[in-house]
Parts: C-alpha cells; sequence; structure tokens
C-alpha cells in the first residue's frame, strides 16, 4: 500500500503555527504605512532638522556682520575746522575755467565742509580802444595761479591734485604752504573791492614793459626812439629815455601817446 505523503490543509494550517516550518516558507515584507513615517514640512525638513529660534539667538553678535567692513567712512567734519589759503600752480590762460572746474569737483564729491573760497586773483584796470573809448577790465594779478581756501587732508589734498590743469601747491619740499593774513587780505582786495568804500580809480592797462623799445608817435617828441624806463599804471603814463643832442634824457608821455618799434 503507498503511502500518502501529501500534507492536507488542516495539517497545512496546523504548520503555521511551527517555527520550523515557518522559516522554510519564504516570507513576504509588508507594504510600510506612509502613515507611519515622520511627518517632513513643505520645504522637506523634518522636525529635528529644523533650527528653533532660541538657538540663533545663542550666537550671539560677536562678531560683526562681514558686510560692515566694506561700508565706507563717512569724512568727520569738526566743528573747529581751520582752513588756511594755499596758491595753486595751473595751466596758463586757463585760469578761469580751471578754477569752475575746482568747484564743480568740490560739490560732486559732497566736500564743500573742506573748501571756502576758490577765486582767480585779479585786479580792475582801464583799456583804451583804438577809437579812443576806455573800459574797465579784469587782468589777472598772477597768471598761471589761482588761489583756494581749504582744510588739507589726504582726500582734498587728492580731489585738488586730480582735477585737470593744476599742477601742485606752492610751497618748500612738496608740502603745501598758506598764505599769509597779510598777502591773502592784498590779494582779496584788489580782486573784490569793499563796496562800502569809496574804492580808488582803476589803473590804466599799459601793454609796454620796462626795457621794450617804442616810438613816439604824437606830440613835441614824435618819430623819436627810445627805451621804456617806468611805467605808471596809476596814471596811465610811461617815462621814455630819448637822446637828445647825444644824450639820453627821461621824458614822461601818456601810453597812448608811444608804440611799439
Amino acid at each position: 500500500m503507498v503511502e500518502d505523503n501529501s500534507i492536507s490543509n488542516d495539517e497545512a494550517a496546523e504548520s503555521e503555527g511551527d517555527p520550523v516550518l515557518a522559516a522554510d516558507t519564504p516570507q513576504v515584507s509588508e507594504p510600510v504605512d506612509v502613515a507611519e513615517e515622520e511627518e517632513v514640512n513643505e520645504f522637506g525638513f523634518r522636525p529635528d532638522e529644523m533650527v528653533v529660534e532660541d538657538e540663533e539667538e545663542e550666537s550671539g553678535d560677536e562678531d560683526a556682520s562681514p558686510i560692515e567692513e566694506f561700508v565706507d567712512e563717512e569724512m568727520v567734519v569738526e566743528d573747529d575746522l581751520e582752513m588756511d589759503w594755499y596758491i595753486l600752480k595751473v595751466q596758463v590762460n586757463r585760469e578761469t575755467s580751471i578754477c569752475a572746474a575746482l568747484q564743480r569737483r568740490v560739490k560732486m564729491a559732497g566736500y564743500e565742509p573742506f573748501f571756502g573760497d576758490i577765486l582767480v586773483p585779479t585786479e580792475d584796470v582801464r583799456e583804451f580802444a583804438k577809437s579812443g573809448k576806455q573800459r574797465i577790465v579784469k587782468r589777472k594779478l598772477y597768471p598761471g595761479y589761482i588761489v583756494v581756501k581749504m582744510s588739507i587732508n589726504d582726500d582734498t589734498w587728492f580731489l585738488v591734485r586730480e582735477t585737470p590743469g593744476i599742477g601742485d601747491f606752492t610751497g618748500a619740499a612738496g608740502k603745501p604752504a598758506p598764505l599769509s593774513s597779510d598777502e591773502i587780505k592784498r590779494i582779496i582786495d584788489t580782486t573784490r573791492p569793499p563796496e562800502d568804500e569809496e574804492s580808488e580809480e582803476p589803473k590804466t592797462a599799459i601793454k609796454f614793459s620796462v626795457g621794450d623799445r617804442v616810438r613816439v608817435k604824437e606830440g613835441y617828441f614824435q618819430n623819436y626812439e627810445g627805451e621804456v624806463s617806468n611805467i605808471d599804471e596809476r596814471n596811465g603814463r610811461v617815462t621814455v629815455m630819448i637822446n637828445i643832442f647825444g644824450r639820453p634824457n627821461p621824458v614822461e608821455l601818456d601810453h597812448w601817446q608811444v608804440e611799439d618799434v
């Protein structure tokens, strides 16, 4: 008689509880319930990955923000800021335009507290046209120079030196030398005569210089030639050394009575 080796359904059910049989039976992993995973926020971070506000405050602000190191410090203006007058060497015949350019650069840089007046030293003179008409004009006292009232520091010195047309400050050994009070008073009084006082009669612009050779074109010594020995701009006259009878004699003439040889 053949033995029946098959396992009945009841025996199979009983074998589930047998650990030996359970080990031999292939195990199938059950799906993980999504609800059991840790919750994450909308950005994908778990609660243990979040930084609490208290933890941020603990760090404190011992070190300044790196951006503070790159913020330019503004120039500090002292209440008792001292200014002096200085002479600047500039290109000849460009004094007025260079003076205006420096004023614009000072304003654009915001350095007005460190600068005072910037001006071209001039004086009023009387000129005569060929027709005989006269007019009052401004003549430069020091061609090739302007004066500026300022407080010198690294920034203001650099701004002045970098202005086109400006050469350098006047002074010794490269050190700017301020003008004395008497010198600047004379320059300002000549450039800007006081309006409340009776001003002196303007000088006469005379184109001749001492040593020039001239010819007398009018008067008793007409056609005589001589050398200019003195110029009186206040009265508009020149003194000419003219040879008379073989001897030089000083003859005083109105400036319009002579001409270049």
